[in-house]
């Protein structure tokens, strides 16, 4: 006996869908932590985190010196540049894998809440980069005391008795 199937034609084009959602998922965009090779821009991974007074970034730079790392914040856009550089005692022929990927790299964020960018504090440990920022007064969370409101005796709030 023959099975009859109801024709959909909007289940192959939600197949079409996933297929493309997939193709540019951001992992197959950028499978590596560091993009590029030989003058192709680079990006380093970062990790973002927030308390009731900080955001905090942390930046994978393996082999970078402090000194090669710009940081700069206009608003509430991070900006870090700066340059992993080639060890240049090798000569290019002599390499039989290289892998690791030197070159400019650049990283632009968008902070979620304003900041106090002159106050922020930066500093390198193990190849990762530590920036803390403060955030702005105005949204920084505030406690609210409450109150207790005078008591009435005998329920009366106009002031006199009845």
């Amino acid at each position: 006996m023959a099975n009859i199937t109801r024709f959909d034609p909007f289940s192959d084009l939600l197949t079409l869908r996933d297929s493309m959602d997939r193709m540019f998922d951001e992992r197959f965009l950028r499978p590596l932590t560091w993009r590029g090779v030989d003058g192709e821009s680079i990006s380093p991974a970062i990790d973002v985190h927030q308390d009731a007074d900080w955001i905090v970034v942390e930046a994978a730079l393996p082999g970078v010196k402090p000194e090669d790392v710009d940081i700069s914040i206009t608003g509430q856009t991070l900006t870090i540049r700066g340059e992993a550089k080639a060890d240049e005692r090798i000569e290019r022929d002599q390499y039989l894998y290289r892998e690791r990927r030197y070159g400019a790299f650049h990283r632009q964020l968008q902070l979620p809440v304003r900041v106090e960018g002159e106050r922020a504090e930066a500093d390198f440990e193990d190849g990762v980069l530590n920036l803390r920022i403060p955030k702005a007064d105005e949204v920084k969370p505030r406690r609210i005391e409450v109150k207790a409101a005078p008591r009435m005796v005998g329920g009366n709030t106009n002031g006199k008795d009845a």
